[in-house]
């Protein structure tokens, strides 16, 4: 079982996306199965076993999506992100522009599935375990 003020604690601890596998785990480890989060205001809603649900208010003002997403600008600004060359605000503006509206990350799957504002698929990526 996992609580809010857990969640909010293991995000603390990410810096950049080099930090976010350890992260994964953290929270796995907590027992979520799944979350969402929501690019345009930075809102979470996680989930995991017998319904259990925890919500993460908004993070920050709500900022405008680009309607079509821009898939190889994304991927190079999200390797970037990835070897911990931008913090974690850079990265949403940078999802904003590219038409990123929100990731799903799967924990049985481990992967992370980025989605445009049509809700259409963007990316697919496995997280490293």
């Amino acid at each position: 079982m996992f609580t809010l003020e857990q969640i909010k604690t293991a995000h603390s601890k990410v810096k950049s996306g080099a930090d976010f596998p350890s992260y994964i785990k953290e929270i796995k480890a907590m027992g979520v199965t799944h979350y969402t989060t929501y690019v345009t205001d930075g809102h979470i809603d996680l989930f995991g076993a017998d319904n259990l649900t925890a919500k993460v208010p908004a993070k920050y003002e709500a900022m405008e999506i680009a309607d079509m997403p821009s898939l190889e600008q994304f991927k190079a600004e999200l390797f970037a992100h990835q070897q911990g060359k931008t913090d974690f605000l850079t990265f949403i503006k940078m999802c904003a522009n590219f038409g990123i509206d929100k990731w799903k990350i799967a924990m049985d799957k481990m992967t992370c599935t980025y989605f445009s504002k049509s809700g259409k698929v963007v990316l697919v990526e496995e997280i490293p375990h």
